[in-house]
C-alpha cells in the first residue's frame, strides 16, 4: 500500500482556463503537503506534458475554450493505452459528472470547491494511482522472471525460442543464415559435485558473464537449465561467421576461474546448426545443435562440431594438449 509521503511525493497536473482557479487549487495542495505541484492553462499542453512527466493525478477542468476536458481525456486515453486514466474531473456543471466518468475519469471535484471533499478525493485517486502502478511493476518484474534465468539473468529457454523465431524470420527477409550454438560445459559436475553448488553456481555466472563478453550485442545468450547454455546468432552469410565466433567461445570458457583460494578450470563443447543449411523450423536447428554437440562430446571435448562442416571436410576444432577438458581446482596464490 503506498505510504503517506509516497501520496504527498506523487506528480499532479492543475489544467484550469481560470488563473484564479488554479492558484486556489496549487494553494490547497500545498498546504496539505503535497511536493510536486505543475499547472497549465492550455489544454493542448496536457497530453505532451503527461507523455513527458507520466502525471500521477491530472485535475482537469471540463469547460475550456479551445479543447474541453472531454477531449483531452480522449487524447490521455491514446497515451494510457488502456491503463488507468489519472484525471479527476472539475466541473460546476451536476450533468457533466457521469459524462466525466463515462469519457474516462475516475471521480470528480464539484465546483465550487469544497475543502473536505477536495482533500479526500485527491487521496483517494492518489492511492489507487500508485497502488496500479505498484502492481503494474509487479506484473513487470514476474514477467522478467518468467522469461529469464534467475541464477544469470539470462533469456531461458521460453524466450529464447521467441529469440529464435525472431533470427529466422530476419534471415528469410534478408536472405541471410542465422546459426545456433548449444554449449555445455566440460567437468562441470566433478567441479559441482568436489566442492559444492556454491562455487557450481559461481562457475555458472562467471561462464554466462564470458558468454556475453565474447558474443556482439545483438546475439542472443540464454541457460537451458543446468549448465547448458545457447548462443543465437543472427545475419550472417556463411559457416565460418559461426566458426569463428565458436572457437572464441571455446577459448574464453577454457581460462581459469578463480573462485576464493581456488583455481577451477573447465571447458566447453559446442554443437553448431545452420539456418537454413540444417533444418528451417526452430525445434529442429535445436536438436540439431544438440546432436552436433553431442558428436563433438565424443570426438574429445573441448570444441565445436556443425553437420556443415562434417559435409564440408569435417572442419572441426582440436581440443589443444595443453588444455585438457576439465580439471579439479588447486590453490592459487
Amino acid at each position: 500500500m503506498p505510504s503517506r509521503q509516497d501520496i504527498l511525493n506523487a506528480k499532479i497536473l492543475v489544467v484550469d482556463d481560470s488563473p484564479d482557479n488554479i492558484e486556489l487549487m496549487e494553494e490547497i495542495l500545498r498546504e496539505e503537503g503535497y511536493t510536486c505541484v505543475s499547472s497549465t492553462m492550455l489544454p493542448e499542453q496536457v497530453c505532451p506534458l503527461h507523455r513527458e512527466h507520466n502525471y500521477d493525478l491530472i485535475l482537469l477542468d471540463l469547460q475550456m475554450p479551445g479543447l474541453n476536458g472531454f477531449q483531452v481525456m480522449k487524447g490521455l486515453k491514446e497515451i494510457e493505452q488502456g491503463g488507468y486514466l489519472p484525471v479527476l474531473a472539475l466541473t460546476a456543471q451536476p450533468s457533466f459528472k457521469i459524462a466525466a466518468l463515462e469519457a474516462g475519469a475516475r471521480d470528480f471535484i464539484s465546483k465550487p470547491f469544497d475543502l473536505l471533499e477536495v482533500h479526500k478525493r485527491i487521496h483517494n485517486m492518489l492511492e489507487v494511482r500508485l497502488l496500479y502502478k505498484e502492481l503494474a511493476q509487479y506484473s513487470k518484474a514476474q514477467q522478467e522472471l518468467a522469461l529469464h534465468d534467475a541464477l544469470t539473468g539470462l533469456p531461458n529457454r521460453r524466450l529464447l525460442e521467441d529469440r529464435i523465431e525472431t533470427a529466422l524470420q530476419h534471415a528469410n527477409r534478408s536472405h541471410a543464415k542465422a546459426a545456433v550454438m548449444y554449449l555445455d560445459l566440460d567437468g562441470f559436475k566433478a567441479i559441482n559435485d568436489t566442492y559444492g553448488h556454491a562455487y557450481g553456481d559461481d562457475i555458472l555466472k562467471m561462464v554466462s558473464q564470458r558468454l556475453l563478453s565474447s558474443s556482439r550485442k545483438e546475439d542472443t545468450v540464454a541457460r537451458l537449465g543446468g549448465d547448458e547454455f545457447m548462443v543465437v546468432l543472427g545475419d550472417i552469410h556463411t559457416l565460418a561467421d559461426a566458426q569463428g565466433p565458436a572457437a572464441k567461445l571455446v577459448e574464453a570458457l577454457s581460462e581459469p576461474y578463480f573462485i576464493n583460494d581456488l583455481t577451477l578450470r573447465l571447458s566447453t563443447s559446442i554443437g553448431i546448426s545452420i539456418y537454413p543449411d540444417d533444418a528451417e523450423t526452430v525445434d529442429a536447428l535445436i536438436n540439431i545443435a544438440d546432436y552436433a554437440l553431442y558428436e563433438a562430446k565424443r570426438a574429445g571435448k573441448n570444441r565445436f562440431c556443425s553437420p556443415a562442416a562434417n559435409r564440408q571436410g569435417g572442419a572441426k576444432m582440436p581440443a589443444p594438449a595443453e588444455k585438457p577438458a576439465a580439471e579439479l581446482a588447486v590453490p592459487h596464490r
